[in-house]
């Protein structure tokens, strides 16, 4: 049987914020390539366990591997430049400039050449923001200003924006949110066709089970600090405690679109 080669691997990670218990020993091993939805109601772990992944919380006990390299203690920019890039629930766009000048940012921020960014306005820069673009389906925007464009093309501006890094691992912080529900389909089709063709491991938290049935190849389910799920999404989704403890909530509080 050939072994997969792993992207992130978390070993007894644990994480306690004053009687809190934020992560109780997670064990995780992410293929890379593979595409994870991390579910769990609001205070459950999962955003914890992504803020720990990205450096900006540590660990109180355990490892964190990003292709087998340890990441814990390193600061979130060590972390970005080793290949994990983040795309927020909110865009981090700059609105007064255009599609194009956002993608340029990006490129001179990841070259480290943000203070003066525009020379970064040179043939090989504006090809590589041009491609990324197309295959975003927002080379029709690209003259646009950021502040005229709905929702949904924001949010894949933002997330064309990450992949300027070529990273290993992308984390989607609720790709969906703010989306109207007309527009969170396509959106989503067009992410994991463009995300097809780069060689990326992706995790998103999400909290639309639409979502994460359709464009998960699994799921990682979290409550109370701990992992009550991993699976695929029908068997994941199909567990009682998931019911109980996660899909449940959503429903009650109206988030099951």
């Amino acid at each position: 049987m050939t072994q997969h080669r792993s992207a992130i691997v978390a070993r007894g990670v644990q994480k306690s914020f004053g009687a809190v218990t934020a992560a109780a020993d997670i064990h995780l091993d992410i293929p890379q390539g593979q595409r994870v939805s991390l579910i769990g109601s609001n205070g459950a772990g999962k955003t914890t366990f992504v803020n720990m992944l990205t450096g900006y919380i540590q660990p109180d006990a355990g490892q964190i591997l990003l292709d087998g390299d340890n990441i814990v203690g390193l600061e979130p920019r060590q972390i970005a430049r080793m290949g994990v890039a983040r795309s927020f629930q909110i865009p981090q766009l700059y609105k007064e400039l255009s599609v194009l000048d956002n993608m340029l940012v990006a490129i001179a921020s990841q070259q480290g050449a943000l203070s003066f960014w525009r020379p970064a306005k040179n043939v090989t820069a504006i090809e590589r923001a041009q491609t990324l673009l197309e295959r975003f389906e927002l080379a029709a925007h690209e003259d646009r200003l950021v502040g005229e464009l709905p929702g949904g093309v924001r949010k894949l501006l933002d997330i064309a924006m990450a992949l300027t890094r070529q990273p290993k691992v992308l984390l989607l912080d609720e790709p969906t949110s703010g989306v109207s529900a007309d527009e969170k389909f396509p959106m989503m089709d067009t992410v994991m066709r463009a995300l097809n063709t780069e060689n990326v491991t992706v995790l998103f938290v999400e909290h639309d089970m639409d979502i994460v049935e359709r464009y998960g190849d699994r799921v990682v389910a979290f409550y109370s600090g701990r992992i009550i799920a991993d699976d695929v999404p029908e068997k994941a989704l199909a567990m009682a405690d998931v019911k109980r403890y996660v899909t449940g909530n959503f429903i009650e509080a109206g988030n099951h679109a």
